[in-house]
């Protein structure tokens, strides 16, 4: 399995509710160092892309893969090496400060991001292009790896909120919602409360499960949607619910909510 699979895979897993034990953690937090790239990977990259800011990553360069840019946890379908880079350095760090906060390469590597998207577009204010959508993950990965910048996840998320209607397809609008579903309540609460009923409508109708990507991802979309939800107190009571595939028409379905 590769870096880029277990850390799509890891993260579903734990959307869906899922654990680990202390065991699967480092496993996969050795597997995930492990692929760090090395310097002539990175000189190639930043050759190719004619890279010379913090735009572009650090230590997670995306492998080759046939000219073909990787998926995002929530498929975004990237066209650049900004949102497709981006999104696999940030989405498995985060995965290591959540397993191994305290491991002296992953404090390194944090502490080092950190300092590249301060001065990098989708660390700021930009709203151009894939710039943009790499500030998704960067939100996300603030959740757990830099909790206390609350100042610069408002910031962030004020910008996706007002401009993400405007610019961008419902897979944008999706990973946003899984970025509502872990930013702390109070930076989360503006997009919650625009997106509400979008979500409680989407979660009260079943959903095909006919093809290889609808039962990968739509199970994960209808765990997003429930985590978004039950933050609201009227709706706490669904936070263990768990959406399920009726014999009867084979549609993934979630108990009606009112």
């Amino acid at each position: 399995m590769t870096a880029h699979e277990l850390m799509v895979k890891t993260n579903h897993y734990l959307i869906k509710d899922g654990e680990l034990t202390a065991m699967q953690k480092d496993k996969i937090v050795r597997q995930l160092l492990v692929a760090r790239s090395d310097q002539k990977t990175k000189q190639s990259f930043y050759k190719g892309v004619g890279a010379g800011t913090g735009t572009y990553p650090v230590y997670f360069i995306p492998p080759f893969n046939d000219n073909k840019k990787l998926q995002t946890v929530i498929p975004m379908s990237p066209k650049t090496h900004i949102l497709s880079s981006n999104a696999y350095e940030l989405d498995i760090l985060r995965l290591l400060s959540l397993f191994a906060p305290d491991h002296p390469t992953v404090r390194e590597m944090v502490a080092g991001t950190l300092e590249r998207l301060e001065n990098s577009c989708p660390g700021g204010d930009c709203c151009q292009g894939e710039c943009f959508h790499s500030s998704l993950p960067v939100l996300r990965f603030f959740t757990v790896a830099a909790p206390d910048e609350k100042e610069w996840m408002c910031k962030l998320a004020a910008k996706i909120n007002n401009g993400i209607d405007n610019k961008y397809k419902d897979n944008a609008t999706r990973y946003y919602w899984l970025c509502l579903s872990e930013l702390p309540f109070d930076v989360a609460e503006p997009g919650l409360i625009k997106y509400k009923d979008k979500i409680l409508s989407l979660i009260n109708k079943s959903a095909p499960m006919n093809t290889e990507h609808a039962k990968t991802y739509q199970p994960v979309m209808y765990y997003i949607y429930r985590n978004c939800l039950s933050r609201f107190p009227e709706y706490a009571y669904i936070k263990e619910r768990q959406p399920y595939v009726s014999e009867k028409d084979e549609r993934l379905h979630f108990d009606s909510i009112l």
